[in-house]
């Protein structure tokens, strides 16, 4: 199974960005064209595993999450002049979120596993700011439209759980970092979205996003050769504008 493993991070995140404008041309060209729309769902599960991946191997994490919040601001003023000043949250603050979250989970981590002499602190404290993150977090969604809701927000989450780099735990404990085991939990995750998003829409068309763990399987854990980073952050607010400028002028003419 190694050896089919030959997709590294940038070639899944061109594949993800090829299927996001797929998605994004048809929602505003033909919205209710269904195959358009289900190629586009496969776009978001990608990219969320690839801001997991991101969280688990970068090396700033708060530069990290900064560029990815910091995009979604610039988004989030473009959506709201284009999209009838609309104050739903576009995804780059969905995946900042999970960041968050992300950080909250590992800052848990640390303390239940690398304090475990001092028992208040592993049973009280840790599992106290985790839970009482994931509640914050429930509450926000009820009062903010944020992209893809709060699964969407948790899904990288749960692929993180079994993170345990930089953490002192056993030897059994290691053993569950494993890739397959992320993207299993992963996959449960957006289970969860495409019922949440059926209840939300009434459309079937969000569990085509399960196809996107098949293409997960392939990756190999590599970032690829090219540095591309700056690429995939600006990719998302200017195709956004080229796609909405032409809508625009075909409106126009």
């Amino acid at each position: 199974m190694r050896k089919l493993r030959v997709l590294n991070g940038n070639t899944l995140k061109i594949i993800a960005a090829i299927l996001m404008v797929i998605d994004h041309v048809g929602s505003f060209f033909c919205p209710y064209n269904l195959v358009i729309r289900s190629i586009g769902r496969l776009s978001f599960p990608i990219f969320a595993f690839m801001i997991a991946e991101g969280a688990k191997y970068t090396k700033n994490k708060w530069k990290y999450l900064l560029t990815i919040f910091g995009l979604g601001l610039i988004c989030q003023v473009v959506y709201y002049f284009f999209d009838n000043h609309s104050l739903h949250m576009n995804i780059l603050i969905t995946f900042s979120i999970s960041l968050v979250m992300i950080y909250i989970l590992q800052f848990s981590k640390k303390i239940f596993f690398n304090f475990s002499e001092y028992k208040a602190l592993r049973y009280i404290v840790s599992p106290l700011i985790f839970i009482g993150s994931i509640v914050c977090l429930w509450i926000l969604c009820q009062y903010v439209s944020i992209e893809y809701r709060f699964f969407g927000i948790i899904s990288p989450l749960l692929a993180n759980l079994v993170d345990f780099k930089g953490i002192n735990v056993n030897d059994k404990l290691k053993k569950l970092d494993n890739y397959y085991l992320r993207v299993f939990l992963f996959g449960i995750g957006l289970v969860f979205v495409s019922f949440e998003m059926l209840k939300i829409l009434g459309l079937y068309t969000q569990f085509y996003c399960l196809l996107a763990l098949i293409i997960l399987v392939f990756y190999n854990e590599t970032r690829g050769k090219r540095k591309m980073k700056y690429f995939f952050y600006l990719f998302y607010p200017v195709h956004l504008v080229l796609i909405y400028s032409v809508f625009i002028l075909i409106k126009l003419i």
